[in-house]
């Protein structure tokens, strides 16, 4: 604020509070230069919620002591820390090469957000709602978001997962999508290899490349009785 915003703050507060009014001259230019050394920096009003005069009222209003400048600068600094809290740096649009062109942009972008020149930038949050049509379109043209090429790379690294989608793929029972009785292995995860010393305990739980006969028999007795569900409603 300038000397003339600050000389206008003061007149608003003195009609709200009369035990600011200075009525003696040199008292009343001491006030003001008072204030705006400790409130130069901080603006009348933003485009965005804050208004010096609003938090003069607040104070008035709940405070039995005489407003002073800390009173106006402390929600202030509230004001751009809140605000600060509330935004997430956009990319810069500028070349990321360009290291000073780049930090000066995301130093102006915090600036304006801070003094309530421009809003706080903040990602969306993850809804429930239904996907975006086209988004599930491109899905299922695609099929999966890792590509043939890396999914083909990655084989060798997890050859249960392998497996598992070789056998989806090719409409056999997906065995990852029950519980395995024999090694306990818990939906998703692979079965495991166990072996048994003399005295009957574990040696070893290795994960399985295959899944267990008898889990391959629980997934396809799964897949018959969902594919009769399915076709019941149909006949019906």
């Amino acid at each position: 604020m300038d000397r003339r915003e600050i000389a206008a703050l003061l007149a608003y507060i003195g009609r709200l509070d009369p035990r600011t009014i200075r009525t003696d001259q040199g008292e009343a230019r001491d006030q003001l230069a008072q204030w705006h050394e400790l409130l130069g920096g901080v603006p009348m009003a933003t485009p965005h919620g804050w208004d010096a005069r609003v938090a003069a009222q607040q104070h008035i209003r709940v405070s039995p002591y005489q407003i002073l400048p800390a009173d106006i600068g402390r929600p202030w600094a509230s004001y751009k820390r809140d605000r600060l809290n509330r935004h997430t740096d956009p990319t810069p649009s500028v070349d990321p090469d360009d290291q000073a062109a780049w930090t000066a942009e995301l130093v102006g972008t915090r600036r304006a957000v801070a003094t309530g020149g421009a809003q706080p930038a903040q990602y969306r949050a993850i809804t429930s709602g239904r996907i975006d049509p086209e988004l599930e379109a491109r899905l299922r043209e695609v099929g999966s978001c890792i590509p043939p090429e890396a999914r083909a790379a990655l084989a060798p690294y997890r050859p249960a997962r392998a497996v598992r989608e070789a056998a989806v793929a090719q409409g056999q029972p997906d065995a990852l999508g029950v519980r395995c009785e024999w090694c306990q292995a818990p939906v998703g995860e692979p079965c495991r290899r166990r072996r048994i010393d003399r005295d009957g305990f574990a040696r070893g739980n290795a994960p399985r490349a295959t899944p267990h006969p008898g889990r391959l028999d629980l997934a396809a007795a799964r897949q018959a009785q969902e594919t009769e569900q399915v076709q019941q409603p149909a006949m019906a």
